[in-house]
């Protein structure tokens, strides 16, 4: 069980508004969702580095020397400030036994794990003997920031070994966050984690699992919300599989062609976001229910637009149609084209309401869960802390 361990968690994302817009200068709106990462790290017993990651089939096991003499070898090249170097990965996968074009997240998962061990130990101090689980509530290529969910548990488990940044957890809590210098720490980490997995990534997704809450990302600079409200949602995976890289060239093709029509589509699109960074931070000192006819009304707009845009898809029409049936809002998340949909539930939405909807839509053969957004950051957990589901998932098979 975890009681020795060391026990980490963060959340996955989802865009609120913006997506495409964003592409293109618009502000986005990223929140963080209730589905959780949840790492586990315990001491070894001999001088073996082990990980298992049961949700893509992973278990490997180094040996501390061979690790260190590879460390030694690598040093020059560990810089968080620029991108891992394409020898640096070559080194990494040839080490690994990873074929140099790998793509598939197993593979990606594991240089991401072999990267971020080796540098902050370099830099921090040498990373003891470990048995390290990664166990993970968020699907994987939904869009939905389980890579950078991964890389924050990761970042924040390694440098607390190392040392790097303090245990949090007083006697008698159950859960601790870090400092915000700490988080500054954990966050720079875990962008090198996600650069490994995905090349030239945003920093959106790690700086919404390590902040949580919500985020607005306007042209390389990122803000985090100062006070949002947790609102429950459906989110929806439709299953239907898209290129995030085809669907943007699409929309840029489309705006190059009609200029005149897809500009004001975008500044449109960019006016809800800020509409709704309005609404979320007036809500928690007035927690008054004629916001959510508003943010409905938002999810509808912006829905409407994404179609214009080029990037809705039937599954999508499908979901927003079945939803709409039950007096629920929805709208696509992230790409589109496919993909996830969320819905928005009021506080009042009746629970044989929100079960009727679900019923409808994995009917539709779509995965559902009901959670929330607006959700903490990377925490620290003492094994009380966890549900049965998650400490199982945990522990040693």
């Amino acid at each position: 069980m975890a009681e020795r361990g060391l026990v980490v968690s963060a959340p996955g994302k989802v865009i609120l508004h913006g997506e495409h817009a964003v592409v293109h200068g618009k502000a986005a709106l990223a929140v963080a969702l209730g589905l959780r990462t949840f790492l586990c790290l315990r001491p070894g017993g001999e001088e073996r580095l082990r990980v298992r990651l049961p949700g893509v089939g992973v278990l490997r096991s180094w040996d501390l020397p061979g690790l260190r003499a590879l460390r030694g070898r690598l040093e020059a090249d560990f810089d968080e400030s620029k991108p891992p170097s394409a020898e640096l990965l070559e080194a990494l996968k040839e080490f690994a036994g990873i074929p140099a074009e790998a793509s598939a997240p197993d593979s990606l998962a594991i240089l991401a794990f072999l990267y971020m061990c080796l540098a902050i130990s370099a830099k921090y101090g040498d990373v003891p003997s470990a048995d390290i689980v990664v166990w993970s509530e968020l699907p994987t290529g939904a869009g939905l920031g389980s890579s950078a969910a991964y890389a924050v548990c990761l970042a924040a488990a390694l440098l607390r070994t190392c040392g790097a940044i303090s245990c949090p957890l007083k006697d008698g809590e159950t859960t601790a966050r870090w400092t915000e210098e700490e988080m500054t720490l954990i966050n720079s980490w875990a962008f090198q984690g996600e650069r490994v997995i995905h090349g030239n990534p945003s920093g959106v997704d790690n700086a919404v699992a390590t902040w949580g809450g919500a985020l607005r990302y306007q042209s390389g600079k990122i803000k985090s919300l100062k006070r949002v409200p947790t609102l429950r949602i459906l989110l929806t995976n439709t299953k239907v599989p898209r290129s995030t890289k085809v669907l943007v060239v699409g929309v840029k093709e489309k705006i190059l062609k009609f200029p005149a029509i897809m500009n004001p589509v975008l500044d449109s699109i960019d006016a809800i976001s800020q509409e709704c960074q309005s609404v979320l931070e007036a809500m928690p000192a007035n927690p008054s229910p004629e916001y959510y006819p508003v943010l409905e009304e938002l999810f509808d707009i912006n829905q409407h637009h994404l179609n214009v845009i080029g990037v809705g898809h039937p599954s999508l029409d499908r979901l927003c149609r079945v939803t709409a049936s039950h007096g629920l809002h929805s709208k696509l998340t992230g790409a589109g084209g496919g993909g996830c949909g969320i819905t928005l539930l009021r506080p009042d939405t009746t629970l044989l309401a929100v079960e009727a909807a679900k019923r409808d839509l994995c009917a539709c053969g779509f995965e559902c869960w009901e959670t929330d957004i607006g959700a903490p950051g990377v925490t620290l957990h003492s094994s009380s802390s966890l549900n049965a589901q998650v400490l199982h998932a945990l522990s040693e098979s």
